[in-house]
């Protein structure tokens, strides 16, 4: 063991060693999200607007900040004709500020949520690391996020502003998938050049997307293996003190129409009744727009039964400037992450104005 890891200092990563999840819930209640994102951030590092994003160093992780995710969701169909959903995420909380510890004495805690999503079924799992011993964590050359035999794999000819080709691959109780991901345009930033504002009060992440990911590859559902292609979309964010201590979850969209058009538009929502509304109109031209607060409107007009909750999974969208109006729909209303955080993550399709398919992920429900 270091000699650099104190008596005191071992047994309190001792007991997050055990129980892992324990760092992800610091700061906070589930009711706010992953890792008390409300909760004061002292002695991390700042979210600043202006700085210029880099890649392909922004693809791997920033120790320094609070909290970080790879998140790629994917609205698949099968050749049995039937749509599909596939979820893959890699979380990673600092449990303290300050220098990297080594080894068992490393501060990053990670975390791995999968699922893949039919009309009549929803199979979900969730993995923990400890950072420093090789478990779980990001590389660079070639890029590669993973934890335990979870990934999602570049190559020597992934191109940094495209982050193409990669290859997802997760498995769980009852359900498995690899999917190989190209693109040929370029990321997307999202907000003030990656500044994604949160609240009126300046909480903020640095956040970007690659929303044109073609997905080709196989589910296994069960005792089924199923060739699937579709689309899908990954984000990419990290930040320290996201949400405000008022704002108790959010809905977050991630749109794609059948004309090559996309949307992604979230609201953050405050206890008060009242929320945080935020969006990016992404042309199919790679274009991107950001649309003001007030000229979004988004509101649940059904809930379904999820157990003992009531969760809103047929909205309303409507932006007046580019005479959008649209419903989405949950293509499975059970789609409940009943994990260590429970949420609600699923496939939903689009009608109205423009129709297409997309994700729908709330917390705080």
């Amino acid at each position: 063991m270091s000699a650099k890891l104190s008596r005191r200092s071992f047994l309190g990563w001792s007991a997050l060693a055990l129980s892992p999840a324990a760092a992800f819930a610091q700061g906070g209640p589930p009711s706010e999200g992953f890792a008390g994102l409300g909760a004061s951030a002292r002695g991390f590092a700042e979210v600043k607007r202006g700085v210029v994003l880099r890649f392909p160093e922004d693809h791997g992780a920033h120790p320094d900040f609070r909290i970080e995710w790879w998140y790629v969701t994917a609205n698949l169909k099968g050749e049995d004709g039937a749509e599909y959903g596939a979820q893959w995420t890699l979380f990673r909380q600092a449990a303290m500020p300050g220098p990297q510890g080594e080894g068992w004495a490393n501060q990053q805690v990670w975390m791995g949520h999968a699922a893949v999503t039919s009309a009549t079924e929803h199979f979900f799992a969730e993995r923990f690391a400890r950072g420093g011993v090789g478990q779980a964590g990001v590389e660079l050359s070639p890029f590669r996020a993973f934890i335990d035999n979870w990934s999602l794999q570049g190559s020597v000819a992934t191109a940094p502003l495209t982050l193409s080709p990669l290859e997802v691959t997760a498995a769980g109780p009852n359900f498995a998938y690899t999917l190989r991901l190209t693109a040929t345009r370029d990321l997307v930033l999202q907000g003030d050049h990656g500044f994604s504002q949160k609240s009126d009060r300046g909480q903020a992440s640095y956040y970007y997307s690659q929303p044109n990911f073609h997905a080709q590859g196989v589910l296994t559902f069960g005792d089924r293996m199923i060739p699937v292609a579709g689309r899908a979309w990954m984000d990419r964010e990290w930040s320290s003190q996201p949400l405000a201590a008022d704002q108790s979850g959010w809905d977050w969209f991630s749109l794609q129409f059948d004309d090559g058009d996309k949307l992604m538009l979230f609201r953050l929502r405050h206890t008060d009744g009242t929320s945080y509304r935020a969006g990016t109109w992404i042309g199919r031209d790679g274009s991107a727009e950001v649309l003001p607060s007030d000229g979004i409107e988004l509101s649940p007009v059904a809930w379904s039964k999820v157990g003992a909750k009531s969760i809103p999974t047929k909205w309303r969208l409507a932006i007046p400037a580019r005479g959008v109006s649209i419903e989405t729909e949950a293509i499975n209303p059970q789609s409940w992450m009943a994990l260590s955080f429970p949420y609600w993550e699923g496939p939903v399709r689009c009608r109205g104005t423009h129709a297409g398919i997309g994700y729908l992920e709330m917390t705080g429900y």
